[in-house]
């Protein structure tokens, strides 16, 4: 790690963390020793950050003078504040995390008034019954979906059958109680979901199929749209 990512993420850290933050607590946050922290603590202050503390005591982050206040209206900080919630039940790990720093960036970037908003709002996002948790790098497949990359994976159908596949990753999906991709299966031939907790084994191939992701999604997202509205009428029609 870099000094300069190293202080962008101390930086992070203090605004996500209840204040006053100890030296111990963002230690143990940055792998970093206790007088690494105090090091960078002197250096975030030479560049115009406001940090209130000291060794022994804690640490509270008072004012980032290289940010200028965002502008947002009460309903938008309202939305933000359920999406950024509901992300840290239903994501995977990699997501949550984020979603819990960037609602600490924008919280220390609006004025006072809306901080508190932010910090106290009536909305809030709660899922009783979360999804399985899944068992391969999510964040690893995200990354391989915005790159257009050929993923492979062992994978255990609703009936306990067993195959391994190779996919284009085209986009994810988090519902109630799980969490699907949306792939273009080579096995099969076609468009295909699958459980994120019922795949193992994850691996990139290496193998590109840009630029087709987006007009692929698309096509699926049509099928599927379609699909749905056909079982509505069925129903409807008795």
């Amino acid at each position: 790690m870099t000094r300069t990512h190293r202080l962008f993420q101390l930086m992070t850290t203090l605004r996500r963390l209840p204040a006053p933050v100890r030296a111990t607590q963002l230690a143990d946050e940055m792998g970093t020793s206790l007088r690494t922290v105090y090091r960078d603590i002197d250096a975030l202050r030479g560049l115009g950050a406001v940090i209130d503390g000291e060794a022994g005591f804690g640490y509270t982050l008072i004012e980032d003078a290289t940010l200028p206040p965002l502008g947002f209206e009460d309903d938008e900080l309202e939305a933000l504040v359920l999406g950024l919630r509901d992300v840290t039940v239903i994501g995977d790990p990699a997501l949550a995390k984020a979603a819990k720093t960037a609602l600490a960036k924008i919280t220390a970037r609006v004025p006072p008034r809306q901080a508190h908003r932010l910090q106290h709002a009536v909305l809030d996002a709660r899922r009783f019954v979360r999804p399985t948790p899944p068992r391969i790098d999510v964040a690893d497949l995200r990354a391989a979906t915005w790159e257009e990359e050929t993923v492979r994976f062992a994978y255990t159908d609703r009936v306990g059958a067993a195959t391994t596949r190779e996919v284009d990753p085209l986009g994810l999906i988090y519902l109630q109680d799980t969490n699907m991709l949306m792939a273009w299966c080579h096995l099969r031939c076609d468009f295909r979901v699958f459980r994120l907790d019922r795949m193992d084994d994850l691996g990139r191939t290496g193998a590109s199929f840009r630029p087709r992701r987006v007009p692929m999604l698309r096509q699926y997202t049509d099928i599927l749209r379609a699909e749905a509205i056909a079982r509505a009428e069925r129903r409807a029609q008795g």
